[in-house]
């Protein structure tokens, strides 16, 4: 204001009086939404500003800009409120089922948010018709409103990924299963040559008439011989030693059966299996494994939990046995097999045996080390022996 040549400026509140406080609040939280300017990212606090400001030569100018080409900007809007939505959705609602209107009020509290009236949606219910048309989420609507289920299409993808690898692993196996049986079939044949393996003797039907005689012969006895007379015994004694024969120790060493052919195939079989299934992450949905850290806090240090979901190969989410309402994430080399009580069950998390199940037979702590036996499968019953702690983990099921 100007009183003659005299420059009169407007009162302010003092610093920490309520209605400083509330400029302060206004000027830094949310305003309402209808009266933000998304192509000037201006926030006006009343209708009035707005107004104001929509006659402003700097709102004209960008008009202007949006009118040459206004299917880049829709689309560029459009896409930047999807994409922020759905980081929303995944990230604090995972794949529950949620309301929208929930999910919408999480996304508008960010102040730099693309607003809605900015985008192709003109209301929300249009954008959750969108997500449905298209797949990305599973669209229900109820008396309390609309709901929404995020479709989690990397997990189908990483399923289909699986799958696939089973199937390639199955045909590996029968071609390797295939190329065994030749070798051990020519393994034979070479020994039937050589003269080392006996033919199998070929056994008929007994068959007798009604009138043959039944005849037995018994072994002959090989004569026992007598033993010493206590004469011949001191007779021997009295001899001088150069007259006694001793017999020299042996000198060749023991020596060790050879391998069989087959015994090198199944050999070499064991080895291919260990070489394929070992692999750097052991973690398997369903087992029980403890927390040996202190980087989550000193309450889950030592403590138990059932793996409930494996992310990227090296983070096991986990359900606490204390407390099932709790769920962590907890990385691989911060966790460690539980070995269980003895006949219970266990799961192969690591080696030739990759995934089978097995019932704990024995336990040797010298060297850290179990014998299990498989209890499911083609190999049922089989008994592994010297099978590391780090390989074998408690079954939950």
């Amino acid at each position: 204001l100007y009183l003659g040549s005299t420059l009169l400026s407007m009162p302010k509140h003092e610093p920490f009086t309520p209605k400083a406080i509330s400029n302060r609040i206004k000027a830094k939280g949310l305003q309402k939404l209808r009266w933000f300017c998304q192509m000037c990212q201006k926030q006006c606090r009343d209708q009035n500003g707005f107004k104001c400001h929509l006659t402003s030569e700097s709102h004209q100018r960008q008009l202007l800009l949006f009118a040459e080409s206004p299917g880049r900007f829709l689309g560029q809007y459009s896409g930047e409120f999807k994409k922020g939505f759905l980081d929303i959705l995944t990230r604090q609602f995972g794949t529950k089922r949620v309301k929208a209107n929930t999910v919408y009020q999480e996304y508008i509290k960010d102040r730099n948010h693309v607003h809605m009236n900015s985008t192709c949606w003109f209301t929300l219910t249009g954008f959750v018709n969108y997500l449905g048309r298209t797949g990305i989420c599973k669209v229900d609507q109820t008396e309390k409103g609309w709901f929404i289920q995020y479709i989690d299409r990397s997990l189908e993808e990483r399923r289909e990924k699986m799958a696939k690898k089973v199937k390639m692993d199955m045909d590996d196996e029968e071609r390797m299963r295939d190329i065994i049986m030749k070798q051990a079939e020519r393994a034979r044949e070479r020994l039937k040559e050589s003269g080392e393996l006996e033919e199998e003797a070929s056994y008929s039907e007994l068959k007798k008439s009604d009138d043959q005689k039944i005849e037995f012969k018994l072994p002959k006895m090989v004569p026992v011989k007598d033993k010493l007379k206590p004469l011949e015994i001191l007779s021997n004694a009295a001899r001088s030693p150069t007259d006694r024969k001793f017999d020299k120790p042996s000198t060749s060493k023991s020596v060790t059966r050879p391998k069989s052919a087959l015994d090198e195939i199944k050999e070499a079989e064991e080895m291919y299996k260990e070489k394929k299934n070992r692999t750097r992450c052991w973690l398997h949905p369903g087992i029980v494994v403890k927390i040996i850290s202190k980087r989550y806090g000193e309450r889950l240090n030592n403590e138990k939990g059932v793996v409930t979901n494996v992310k990227e190969e090296r983070f096991a989410c986990l359900q606490l046995l204390s407390d099932e309402d709790t769920t962590v994430t907890v990385e691989q080399k911060h966790l460690e097999t539980v070995i269980p009580a003895l006949n219970r069950t266990v799961l192969i998390v690591n080696g030739a045996y990759r995934g089978q199940k097995a019932t704990l037979e024995s336990v040797n702590e010298k060297n850290y080390s179990a014998s299990v036996r498989i209890c499911e499968g083609v190999i049922r019953g089989r008994l592994l022996e010297n099978v590391e702690y780090e390989d074998i983990c408690k079954w939950h099921g």
